[in-house]
């Protein structure tokens, strides 16, 4: 459990930029309590000192370490207030038997430390994972400082593409400066979000999001046997289709091509290849590197042809391995990747299944939609049924297409709400001025009344989606003061469905385990689904914006909080109040629950492998929080 390849050190200059790391050792201390890391939550005495509370690790007569807390308020009993650990020896009592606290001790104030420190505590089983953590500490660092140090440059990259008031951003190529925005916020629960394995400094400016970078695409012609693909290839069986205005594939008799601009090797420079080949794009950093194995792997070594001419000019969505067209505002195509993000065992290659089961939810999701007519022209979805692959997970695509009519639309994912916008307001701010009469709750309260409606009615077909901030877009439009607010959904694959409250629901023809190529898709009971609904749709979506825009000079937490609460019941009560029913179903493990599983993402992703943390999905590993949602809070 090491990191993929070597990586830039994050250099630790003076003044500034040590606030960089405060931020993100603050963040990092913040996530190890919450997830009970060597203990820190269950190990622990609390020592109330003069500036406030100290949780104490460590056993008599060994040193210890302190970590100073103050109280979370949303999945954690306490939460850091100080970037920093202090190591303290083994207290000497004094003659009159006391103790005195902070004798001999040191602070301890870069990861490097802090993580080497914590790993002493850690079963020695778990020293690799901590060893990888810290790497991805350090990669993290790296492009934390980088973006620091490139913020001016990188608004001014977006103004001028798209001007300067994010209010009057439009369409889906606008979407994609909300991305980077949202990519700089970073990720809500999982402190080193900025961190990919294994890539350089230079990788990140060139690739990551973050920096609103563009460049050109890379394609592979491969044999049309050798691929698996959901429509029929570009062309046509019968022979090489007529050509459009642009050169590109023609609609043939069999069928439409993945999309209409679709390049035929020809178009790459590949001549001879239009009857036997398919072109498929590859990411830039996959050719560069782990392609040539992956051909060996999948025995296309010696049919497959890179072609040297690239093809179209690509830019990172906030998921970075999907990339937006510029040239074509509508498309997105995802791509393997050979890296890690949200954890060195989560990899972003594309495994085939993935993409059978996500055309699969998107289908069960229309047929929910046609049944709940308050939900039309309101919940959206991405087209992701279009997909080709060879059996191999760095060698497939998914042609996700977005729904038409966008044009005049502010499209932006729901993690963007909390980003800075180019002038350092919030983004929220912004669209709040244009659209709720300058009341950012207004704004969120639209846009969690429709979520939450949406979810809970899912919740009563037996559907509990894996859809957080990053993959839920905001779509505004009408007329100010009375916005028309919807709903986008993408990447649908890693759902859950109790099959029995399905078929209920939709009789027969219900999707069973036979639609799925994941079978922890479909389960038998509620568990597993009530466990996705509040961690993605309650914590990552409602819970952490409520969090993200309070403070002071805004609206304060309780409310916010109250204000989840509020919707989630009004979303509960139309499941109906039935033993074992939905909405019954919901209130017990939700609105009064005493406590609420939170995703343990840092220790399932890279502290311990998947033998030790027994999870059978790294992104569905959970320990438990208070309900931030009951009334008394």
């Amino acid at each position: 459990m090491t990191p993929a390849g070597p990586r830039d050190r994050a250099a630790r200059p003076p003044g500034a930029a040590d606030a960089v790391e405060g931020e993100l050792l603050l963040r990092v201390l913040s996530t190890l309590l919450r997830e009970d890391v060597c203990g820190l939550r269950t190990r622990t005495t609390a020592e109330d000192r003069p500036d406030g509370r100290w949780l104490r690790l460590g056993g008599p007569g060994e040193e210890a370490l302190l970590l100073p807390v103050g109280e979370d308020g949303f999945q954690s009993e306490y939460a850091a207030r100080l970037p920093l650990l202090r190591a303290e020896p083994a207290p000497l009592a004094e003659a009159d038997g006391t103790v005195p606290a902070g004798r001999g001790g040191r602070e301890l104030t870069s990861g490097e430390d802090v993580l080497a420190a914590l790993a002493r505590f850690a079963a020695p089983e778990d020293a690799a994972g901590f060893e990888a953590f810290a790497a991805e500490y350090d990669d993290a660092l790296t492009s934390l400082r980088l973006q620091d140090a490139t913020r001016e440059e990188t608004m001014a990259r977006l103004t001028a593409r798209h001007g300067p008031d994010p209010a009057a951003w439009r369409g889906q190529a606008a979407s994609l400066a909300f991305d980077t925005l949202a990519a700089r916020r970073g990720h809500p629960l999982y402190p080193t979000s900025a961190a990919r394995t294994a890539w350089s400094a230079g990788q990140l400016l060139r690739f990551a999001p973050e920096f609103a970078p563009r460049f050109p695409l890379r394609w592979l012609a491969v044999p049309r046997t050798s691929l698996t693909l959901s429509a029929p290839a570009p062309g046509v069986a019968e022979g090489v289709p007529e050509r459009g205005p642009a050169g590109v594939p023609a609609l043939g008799s069999a069928g439409e091509p993945l999309t209409a601009f679709w390049p035929a090797p020809s178009d790459l420079g590949l001549t001879g290849l239009d009857r036997s080949h398919v072109a498929l794009p590859v990411h830039p950093l996959t050719t560069a590197g782990p392609l040539q194995q992956a051909l060996r792997t999948a025995g296309l070594a010696e049919d497959a042809v890179l072609a040297a001419r690239p093809f179209l000019t690509a830019e990172p969505t906030l998921s970075t391995r999907t990339v937006a067209l510029p040239a074509h505002p509508g498309v997105h195509l995802k791509l393997p990747l050979a890296t890690s993000m949200l954890g060195l065992l989560n990899r972003r290659t594309i495994k085939p299944g993935t993409l059978v089961d996500g055309a699969a939810a998107q289908r069960l999701l229309a047929a929910v939609t046609d049944r709940e007519p308050r939900f039309q022209g309101l919940v959206l979805h991405s087209d992701e049924t279009r997909w080709a692959h060879t059996g191999h997970e760095l060698i497939a695509v998914l042609v996700r297409r977005q729904p038409a009519g966008l044009d005049d639309c502010t499209v932006l994912p729901l993690a963007a709400l909390p980003a800075a916008a180019p002038d350092g307001r919030l983004v929220a701010d912004h669209l709040a001025d244009r659209w709720t009469g300058g009341d950012p709750v207004a704004l969120l309260d639209a846009a969690l009344t429709l979520l939450l409606d949406w979810q809970a009615t899912l919740f009563g077909y037996g559907i509990a989606l894996e859809s957080h901030q990053q993959n839920v877009s905001l779509v505004l439009d009408g007329s100010a003061g009375s916005p028309r607010v919807r709903l986008l959904f993408k990447d649908d694959d890693g759902l859950r469905i109790n099959r029995h409250r399905l078929a209920a629901a939709l009789g027969p023809g219900a999707p069973g385990p036979a639609d799925f190529d994941d079978p922890r898709i479909v389960v038998d009971d509620d568990g597993p689904l009530l466990a996705l609904f509040t961690t993605i749709t309650v914590h990552l979506c409602a819970g952490s914006l409520a969090v993200a825009l309070s403070g002071p000079g805004r609206a304060p937490l309780p409310r916010l909080l109250g204000l989840v609460r509020h919707r989630l019941a009004q979303a509960v009560a139309r499941l109906g109040d039935s033993p074992g029913g939905p909405g019954a179903a919901l209130r017990a493990a939700v609105l009064e629950a005493d406590r609420l599983p939170v995703k343990a993402m840092v220790t399932a992703g890279t502290l311990l492998t998947k033998r030790r943390s027994g999870a059978s999905d790294i992104n569905k590993h959970y320990t438990t929080g208070p309900n931030y949602l009951l009334r008394e809070h």
